[in-house]
């Protein structure tokens, strides 16, 4: 190792500078021009040389802010001293017409080893030159030249090099790349971007090779493109003949006899292995195992080590290497059980791009072992972690891999298969068995298998039980959603390399009612795959889809439905097993004595897609995600408002969601969520004290605008019109902003008798202006329609259509103040009509219709349009409260008395709300 500082660049005398732009005199005219780039030279040279890699870079670097000041106030070379040399030529500041020397008195760079890759559990080796720059200033250029040598011993005196290439939108004042080499030396050479016209040129006894960087723009590519699309320019060059070059060349690192010594303790492993009952593959299992298991992963790459692996019994007695060493270990065992075994080359994420490089072992960066086993191959990886006799057969998703043999071997490919076993299975058992719109109880457990197994496994001793059943509960409410759970639990298992999860708890329905019965969905895993690929753009249209990595998640759920599964069906495809996108697709559903069995699972295959087959695959998995099952409940539903709350609250599955949430409460009573996700439930049985009283808890944990809001308003459906005000009066000192705030204190002092306090209150807002301003006009119009001169109302909305004829939902305010409050009579009929013709489907014009029907005496045509929209929104109670009301109109009392009856137990307070305009049973 030398480190020395030539005052002239003579010492290299190869290597040419760049005409002009080395001109001392240039730089300082470079350095004032307006605008220039922060770096103005960068003129990287390389020769090949006997044997050896002579790297020189030229980089003068502009201080034009105090950021890049610091930035270059401290300069760092690194360099693998085992390989070669680094030399500094010059390190100098040009101010204007100054030169000056950094390197003068006698100043040297520091040499330092910094392992900077110690938590990614690497260690380089490399040394690093560095040197504090004093007295640079904004406006300086900071020019360094320097030069490392590099010469690798394992290479057996082949050359190789891959330089990441710059290209716009970076900016440089100057770039250029050059390669030299004579006849005897003479390297491959091979651009990997686009745009670059580069042709060796012979200059006396040497040739070289040379092109301006920064390159142009390279081609946009798709993010799901191959690697082989997607990786920066690069340029290489090589001594190697052919990957058979490369092949036989490593092959002697991997020599195996003799390495396991007779009587070592590597030697009584050996013997244990083989005492082993079973098949070459369980044993083959069992090596790979103790390898993953019993050596930790520590990348070495000192003294040679970036090819040379360390020895085995070296690794074992160390108990940590780097994935040679683990090759060449695993690979001694396999052969020391008689099993056929060879080393590969891989490159860990440009793998499928490896056959169109240059031949060198540069294009690898990783080695793993093939093992061949009754004539199929396993592709075994000592890196891995977790691994057992049911994964060996998985394949990584390397591409094209290098097989190391003494004669040597060209590139093979890997070709992928879905994984054996899921890496994630999970199962649930939920209780949906008293009705749909109560909140589901369920048993949850998922087993992680393999390496995500050993990482969280790994994690959890850095955990305290608080964290780690946070983490248990993230991960289950991405599976059953957003989740109360009064158990969550972990455990491990080292033999088995899983860890399971488990979690009791309660979550929101996942019911919904559609065309009058009540559906779910029966599908998880399948119906979130998402596969849209873009190639949109006319340079895209032949680009293949690189599609995700080998993984497999199973889905299993088993489900108790509401009245014992009577009436309910299953619609959609039930039985599925299909390849489509880049996985394998496998469903089973089954509906049986009141029990959904819904399995699932989806497998990555790691395949790559052609670029003709992707309208196909993307129709093809529209078209299973559209058959994908729904369980469809009876053709008479039933409603919550349909029972009692004593009723109710004596099912099974109540008492599971009461019991569960009074677990979570006690388990952590400084969570409010607790307390009004309980709130919630009670409140939709009809349950009002109670749930009030865990409102009231909640915000004594955890007062927030939410949920003052939210207890003013279940007060008011109470009667309590004064608690309600001054809950509404604390959200809104908690957020003064909060228009829903403002809304709930303008309604209730309106209720109390203040209506000028509460317009006083909107005027104040509308005054602001802004784009609330529209919003909250049309709520003073509602104000002043519900409790005061609806004359008002009117004119407020007739100069809001006159403004903005755009807001048709204006027609409908009007057509109601007009029926509501029974005025203008003779041009409501016209307002309504424009607003059932532009409600695009909502219920609430209709409703707003049939109040002028009931107005004008007209009770058929009220209660048609009502019927409509109680069909479709059978809980929209003010609409049941009118229909009762319509109902008893036309002589039908004991009808009108059942939905009357419906719209109280929905809305405690619907009698007052009618009686105000004075409609009444």
């Amino acid at each position: 190792m030398t480190v020395v500082a030539p005052a002239l660049a003579g010492e290299v005398p190869l290597y040419q500078p760049a005409p002009g732009w080395i001109d001392k005199a240039a730089m300082p005219r470079l350095a004032a021009d307006g605008d220039p780039p922060s770096m103005m030279i960068l003129d990287s040279q390389q020769r090949v040389e006997k044997g050896r890699l002579w790297n020189y870079a030229d980089i003068a670097t502009r201080a034009g802010s105090a950021e890049a000041l610091t930035q270059l106030s401290s300069l760092t070379l690194p360099w693998a001293p085992d390989k070669g040399d680094l030399i500094i030529h010059e390190l100098s500041i040009l101010r204007g017409d100054q030169v000056i020397d950094a390197l003068a008195s006698g100043k040297k760079f520091t040499v330092l080893r910094r392992e900077q890759g110690l938590e990614a559990l690497q260690i380089s080796g490399i040394l690093t030159a560095t040197m504090a720059v004093e007295g640079v200033q904004v406006g300086d250029v900071v020019r360094l030249r320097y030069s490392t040598t590099s010469k690798d011993d394992a290479l057996g005196g082949h050359v190789q090099n891959v330089s990441a290439l710059p290209a716009a939108p970076l900016r440089l004042g100057y770039g250029r790349v050059r390669l030299l080499w004579d006849d005897t030396d003479a390297p491959r050479w091979k651009l990997l971007a686009s745009g670059v016209d580069a042709k060796p040129v012979k200059k006396g006894g040497l040739t070289e090779l040379s092109f301006a960087v920064p390159l142009a723009k390279q081609p946009e590519m798709p993010a799901d493109a191959p690697t082989r699309f997607t990786h920066p320019p690069l340029f290489e060059l090589s001594t190697f003949a052919s990957w058979a070059d490369v092949s036989k060349t490593m092959a002697p690192l991997y020599a195996t006899d003799g390495l396991i010594a007779d009587g070592s303790p590597l030697a009584g492993e050996l013997a244990k292995l083989k005492a082993l009952p079973g098949s070459p593959k369980d044993k083959a299992a069992a090596a790979l195992q103790l390898v993953q298991d019993h050596v930790r992963y520590l990348m070495v790459g000192m003294n040679g080590g970036n090819y040379v692996p360390q020895k085995p019994a070296e690794t074992w007695t160390l108990r940590y290497g780097d994935c040679k060493a683990k090759t060449l270990l695993l690979l001694s065992l396999l052969r020391g059980l008689g099993i056929e075994a060879e080393p590969v080359l891989a490159s860990s994420t440009l793998g499928d791009s490896v056959p169109e490089r240059l031949p060198t072992a540069a294009a690898f960066d990783h080695v793993l072992v093939r093992a061949v086993i009754d004539g199929q191959s396993y592709w075994l990886d000592g890196t891995g972690l977790g691994s057992r006799l049911e994964d060996i057969g998985d394949t990584p998703r390397f591409g094209s891999v290098l097989p190391v043999r003494t004669a040597g071997a060209d590139l093979m490919a890997i070709r992928t298969h879905a994984n054996a076993r899921p890496t994630i299975d999970v199962s649930v058992e939920a209780d949906e068995s008293g009705h749909e719109k109560l909140p589901t109880v369920f048993d949850a457990k998922a087993v992680m298998r393999g390496q995500i197994a050993t990482m969280i496994s790994t994690g959890l001793g850095q955990m305290d039980a608080k964290r780690r059943d946070e983490m248990v509960q993230g991960f289950f409410s991405e599976q059953v959603g957003t989740a109360q759970y009064s158990q969550v639990g972990v455990t491990t298992d080292a033999a088995s390399a899983t860890v399971t999860f488990t979690a009791h708890g309660v979550t929101g329905s996942p019911w919904k009612l559609s065309d009058r019965r009540y559906r779910r969905d029966a599908s998880k895993l399948i119906d979130e795959i998402s596969f849209a690929p873009d190639r949109a753009r006319p340079a895209w249209l032949a680009i293949p889809v690189a599609t995700s990595a080998p993984i497999g998640i199973r889905y299993h759920l088993r489900l108790r439905l509401p009245q014992g599964g009577k009436g309910y069906v299953i619609e959609g495809e039930q039985g599925l097993s299909k390849t489509v996108a880049g996985y394998d697709l496998r469903r089973t559903v089954q509906l049986k004595d009141g029990v959904l069995d819904v399995e699932e699972r989806t497998d990555a295959t790691g395949v790559e897609i052609a670029a003709d087959r992707l309208p196909d695959e993307r129709d093809a998995l529209a078209t299973v995600q559209a058959m994908s099952p729904h369980v469809i409940g009876p053709a008479k539903p039933t409603y919550l408002w349909d029972y009692s709350p004593a009723t109710i609250a004596a099912w099974p599955q109540s008492r599971a969601v009461e019991a569960t949430f009074a677990k979570a409460i006690a388990a952590d009573a400084e969570d409010a969520t607790g307390y009004s996700s309980r709130s919630n439930f009670r409140w939709g049985i009809g349950d009002y004290k109670n749930a009030l009283v865990d409102l009231d808890k909640a915000i004594g944990i955890k007062p927030d605008v939410d949920l003052y809001l939210q207890r003013a308003y279940r007060r008011f459906q109470t009667g309590d019109v004064t608690g309600a005000l001054a809950d509404g009066r604390m959200a809104r000192q908690l957020d003064p902003a909060s228009g829903a705030a403002v809304g709930t204190v303008a309604t209730y002092l309106a209720e109390s008798g203040k209506l000028d306090d509460a317009i006083g209150m909107v005027d104040a807002k509308i005054a602001i202006g802004g784009e609330a301003r529209d919003s909250y006009r049309s709520f003073k119009a509602t104000l002043l329609g519900t409790y005061g001169d609806p004359g008002k109302a009117i004119e407020i909305i007739d100069a809001q259509l006159a403004e903005k004829p755009g807001m048709t939902g204006l027609f409908n305010e009007r057509c109601w103040v007009k029926g509501s409050r029974n005025v203008e009579l003779d041009s409501a009929m016209q307002d309504c009509t424009k607003a059932v013709e532009l409600s695009s489907g909502s219920m609430a014009a209709l409703d707003s219709r049939a109040m002028l029907w009931f107005r004008m005496g007209r009770f058929d045509d009220a209660l048609r349009d009502l019927d409509v929209v109680v069909a479709q929104e059978p809980g929209k109670e003010p609409s049941r409260y009118m229909r009762g009301i319509v109902l008893h109109r036309l002589g039908r009392g004991s009808e009108g008395d059942a939905e009357i009856a419906i719209a109280r137990r929905i809305d405690p307070r619907i009698d007052a709300v009618y009686a105000r305009y004075g409609i009444k049973p």
